[in-house]
């Protein structure tokens, strides 16, 4: 009799291996979570959301003047007030211009790339094609790069005015004083546009016509009024959302009151309720559930208890039967459990008020809160759902108080050897958040830049920068991501160490423009031998038609195989007989070969070896073309090596 043996494993929190054999773990979960949130940034300049940023955009007071500016003199400078929408106006002028030839992307905003070049400018002119459309965000630069772009931005707009291209900058407002005086001809100043038409413009693309009684109201108003105008587009997203999950007998209103609940100003009620409320275990318990708000009463015990612990604070003596429940406690702290089972405050934007009174007024345990954050997540059973909307809620508290490097020191511990593989998502979501914050976000790209490089970083760690750089980093600045994935190609090996080459190549074959820095790099990484990996990423990147015809493209594809060539044949054979089949087309025929004779540098060997090669595959098929594409080789080769060609027959 057949017997079939199973496991059951319950409330596992790790990686589980319930079989014989190997098991390989990959975290899908981390790159869901993080695409989406991507789908939701605003900073971002992909096509698809210039598009729906186009169909939602209010020009601001100047938009006209600076596309006249743009158009006169291909750059255009722009200031503004912070939260005015300087970015969006940046990219929707560049997205308005003719997109016929180039590409529209971000200039790297730190120095880090540059260290490949290091005498490479602030303002590299290699990062120029033929029509491009640039964009350079200055809006948080610090004094010293701010002006060694200045020292350079003439050159580069030279360059800019010889290839048909375009630069849109946003200036850094809080270093105004510092423009130099032949900027400010190029400068242009965005007022901000009209939030009720912003709200509604936003609305009304996705479905939403509300009517002018529901938008007249005293808070909406109120709140329009001095919102940022990526705040305001965050409300329309909240109604868009409060719409598609909301009973049928539900309106407008209702949509809108929910999507106001955190933007309630409760400060100054919880200041007064924490000096009248002296017990430090009713305190724990309210800044439990203000991180973990709408999460069950046991994550909330847990956590308040947990903080007690992390603060050193002394226990209760009293008898556990003789003190409240925990229906009393969250009662007492003004809480309520719905039917639901989710505990929240009575009052709508309590929460957010408690997070900000203990971050602020309490500064001398932010170290602390951190240690008692990451021991909640370790060992907490948070549904995924509770646990991203508090890494959220951490995140922001540790970016307002000037704490990024909370974040970095929780990416690490969350990704080290001995950290549950539940985690992971986590660690990769701290780093999204540091990096799409706007006063932080160029410091995690350089800490980024510097992990990827070092030998030190963790095989855990390295896979959440891979996560990070090939969606939330690649999404806003591919150029960065590319840099930083083929660090990590280069240094990482296993399951990791593919999964980094995967993300690089599928981002270098998105962009033609991605494809032919990528092309650089690699040559200049072959050339100088070091990354035994570079050749193999060439050969699997490398297509033998694509941009054959521009000539930069060609040097970068011969330096590569020059170097390419020169290893053991069996390394090159099976690409080699790709290319050599594309060139059995007439159409791309003399372009191809004379890439591959041209990488023989006239080394005896080296063609030899080629010529070699291509008569083994001439022989698996000995046809016609295939015949006619090795006798021009050989052609192409004899000339490269000064030697007069005869009539041959192959």
């Amino acid at each position: 009799m057949n017997e079939t043996f199973g496991s059951y494993v319950h409330e596992a929190h790790g990686s589980v291996n319930s079989g014989d054999g190997p098991q390989f773990n990959f975290y899908y979960a981390a790159e869901a979570r993080l695409r989406e949130q991507a789908s939701r940034r605003p900073r971002a300049v992909a096509k698809e959301d210039r598009e729906q940023l186009a169909a939602r955009f209010v020009p601001p007071r100047g938009m006209q003047l600076a596309r006249d500016r743009l158009s006169e003199r291909n750059t255009v400078l722009l200031d503004g007030l912070p939260g005015h929408g300087r970015r969006a106006a940046a990219i929707m002028l560049l997205h308005e211009l003719s997109d016929t030839r180039g590409s529209l992307h971000e200039l790297p905003d730190t120095s880090d790339d540059m260290s490949d070049d290091t005498a490479a400018s602030p303002l590299d002119i290699r990062d120029i094609g033929a029509g491009d459309r640039l964009l350079l965000d200055l809006s948080e630069a610090e004094e010293s790069r701010y002006l060694a772009i200045q020292n350079t931005l003439s050159d580069f707009r030279e360059n800019l005015v010889r290839r048909g291209a375009h630069l849109a900058v946003v200036l850094p407002h809080h270093l105004g004083y510092l423009l130099r005086g032949e900027l400010k001809r190029l400068t242009v100043e965005i007022g901000r546009p009209s939030a009720h038409r912003v709200l509604v413009r936003h609305l009304r693309h996705d479905g939403i016509d509300p009517p002018q009684s529901d938008l007249a109201g005293s808070e909406l108003l109120g709140y329009l009024t001095q919102a940022p105008m990526r705040e305001v587009a965050g409300l329309a997203d909240r109604i868009r959302r409060c719409r598609d999950i909301s009973p049928a007998d539900r309106g407008f209103s209702d949509w809108l009151a929910e999507s106001l609940i955190d933007q309630h100003d409760q400060s100054a009620r919880v200041a007064a309720d924490l000096s009248a409320q002296q017990d430090g275990r009713h305190r724990a318990l309210l800044l439990s559930l203000a991180l973990f708000h709408g999460a069950g009463p046991g994550a909330v015990l847990q956590g308040a208890n947990a903080l007690l612990r992390v603060l050193s604070h002394p226990p209760d003596p009293t008898p556990r039967l003789d003190r409240a429940d925990l229906h009393a406690e969250l009662a007492d702290i003004g809480a309520e459990t719905r039917t639901d089972g989710r505990v929240r405050f009575r009052i709508a934007g309590y929460d957010q008020a408690v997070r900000d009174h203990f971050w602020t007024f309490l500064p001398d345990i932010r170290r602390q809160l951190r240690d008692w954050f990451d021991e909640c997540l370790v060992q907490s059973s948070l549904l995924p759902s509770d646990r991203k909307e508090a890494v959220a809620r951490f995140a922001a508290q540790s970016l307002r108080t000037a704490r990024p490097e909370d974040l970095s020191w929780l990416a690490h511990r969350w990704t080290s050897d001995r950290a549950p593989a539940h985690l992971v998502p986590d660690a990769a979501q701290v780093l999204a958040c540091g990096l799409e914050d706007e006063r932080y976000g160029r410091l995690f790209r350089q800490h980024i830049y510097d992990w990827s490089t070092s030998t030190e970083t963790g095989p855990g760690f390295r896979q959440v920068l891979v996560v990070v750089c090939s969606t939330t980093m690649a999404r806003s600045h591919p150029d960065q991501a590319l840099v930083r994935l083929h660090h990590l190609a280069r240094r990482t090996s296993g399951v990791v160490g593919a999964k980094a080459r995967r993300a690089l190549l599928d981002l270098a074959r998105s962009d033609h423009r991605l494809y032919r820095r990528m092309l650089d790099r690699l040559a200049a990484g072959i050339a100088q031998g070091q990354w035994e990996e570079d050749r193999a990423l060439f050969l699997e990147l490398a297509d033998p038609v694509r941009l054959v015809g521009y000539r930069s493209v060609r040097e970068s594809l011969i330096n590569c195989w020059n170097g390419v060539l020169r290893r053991p044949v069996a390394s090159w054979t099976a690409p080699l007989a790709r290319w050599l089949t594309a060139s059995e087309d007439v159409r791309h025929r003399d372009l191809v070969l004379r890439v591959l004779s041209a990488a023989c540098d006239a080394d005896v060997r080296i063609s030899g070896c080629l010529y070699g090669a291509a008569r083994h595959w001439l022989h698996a098929d000995p046809s016609a073309s295939r015949a006619e594409t090795v006798a021009v080789l050989l052609r192409k080769i004899d000339t490269a090596q000064g030697i007069e060609s005869y009539p041959l027959a192959v």
